[in-house]
């Protein structure tokens, strides 16, 4: 009982200082620009982060430290359990047999795709190159930050492979329904909801490209991008197998089921079968919501300009290759699976 007291009393002043900067970024993110462009809490509680750790970290109080390490650490994996009541089994029902191929084949092209293609060609390293495939394959920054802890990834490559997420999850946001308008994506609108949320970054991403052309494309979108999001438990296994791979370690028996992604998938599960209320679900969306921004600004605190030095430009060129093939790629795949009526 002591120990825990004492463990208690070593965290709280920075736990208490990280809820007080996620606050700040949660308000900020309701303000006209921010919703405008689609631009969440998680993402402007890590610039806060970095701004206030850069700018004043070599002041700021180390009674801090322990809290900020709590925060990036164990309630990152809290927050991805409590991501599960985001989704149910149902949703991915509601996609079909097409729209679920679909899912399978961008998640786990794109995570082989940027493995390979990061570490082989353009010398990007492994923990960095699974982080950002990871958040294009999946549902964005929530799939970095669920990541992290299995490739023991630094804070500053998180913030890398957040920043790619962000850059061409909002630039694909606008640029699929222009293209959509102008012509030269030549679906329905049901099938380009399915597209969209087969092959855009984040969540809120796919709900601004989808809105942004029709009502009948946003319903198929959102439940295309959930199914994606439910992927999230399969896919760390299949990066937990990569990242060991590349480290040498070839027996099965070395790759770790990571306890965050069980909860994850039961916590789903629970979800689907309706006990809780609406309400009551969707406070524990809004409370998982501020747990992701506190550990996002935990992370942005402990990521320290002078470690981005030699990172080059290798990572955005991944990136943007990484786009390409959710871009025409992801247009073949829908063509083919869903535009066909599989």
């Amino acid at each position: 009982m002591d120990s825990t007291l004492t463990a208690a009393r070593r965290v709280a002043p920075g736990l208490i200082a990280v809820a007080v900067l996620a606050s700040v970024a949660s308000w900020i993110a309701t303000q006209d620009f921010f919703t405008a462009l689609r631009i969440g809490p998680i993402v402007i509680g890590i610039a806060v982060g970095v701004l206030i750790g850069n700018g004043a970290g070599a002041v700021l109080p180390t009674s801090l430290g322990p809290g900020i390490t709590f925060s990036a650490k164990k309630v990152l994996r809290i927050a991805i359990v409590l991501y599960g009541f985001r989704i149910t089994f149902a949703q991915i029902a509601d996609v079909g047999l097409g729209g679920l191929v679909l899912d399978c084949i961008m998640v786990a092209g794109t995570l082989l795709l940027g493995t390979t293609l990061g570490t082989r060609w353009l010398g990007v390293d492994r923990s960095t190159a699974l982080l950002m495939s990871a958040g294009a394959a999946i549902c964005g920054a929530a799939a970095i930050v669920a990541t992290e802890p299995i490739v023991k990834a630094e804070p500053h490559k998180t913030a890398v492979a957040i920043g790619t997420v962000v850059i061409f999850g909002t630039a694909a946001m606008f640029l699929y329904p222009l293209l959509y308008r102008a012509g030269w994506i030549p679906l329905s609108e049901e099938v380009f909801g399915v597209y969209a949320g087969a092959t855009i970054h984040g969540v809120a991403h796919v709900v601004g490209a989808s809105e942004a052309v029709g009502s009948a494309a946003a319903g198929p979108a959102v439940i295309v991008k959930m199914t994606r999001v439910m992927m999230l438990a399969p896919a760390l296994i299949l990066i937990g197998w990569l990242f060991n791979r590349g480290a040498g370690q070839t027996r099965s028996d070395t790759v770790m089921i990571p306890w965050f992604a069980v909860g994850f998938v039961a916590v789903a599960g629970f979800n689907s079968f309706g006990v809780l209320s609406a309400a009551v679900v969707d406070t524990i969306v809004q409370v998982d919501a501020f747990l992701l921004t506190m550990a996002m600004t935990a992370l942005g605190l402990n990521t320290v300009a002078s470690k981005f030095r030699g990172v080059g430009w290798q990572p955005l060129k991944l990136a943007f290759v990484l786009a390409l093939w959710l871009i025409f790629g992801g247009f073949i795949a829908t063509t083919v699976l869903v535009g066909n009526g599989l």
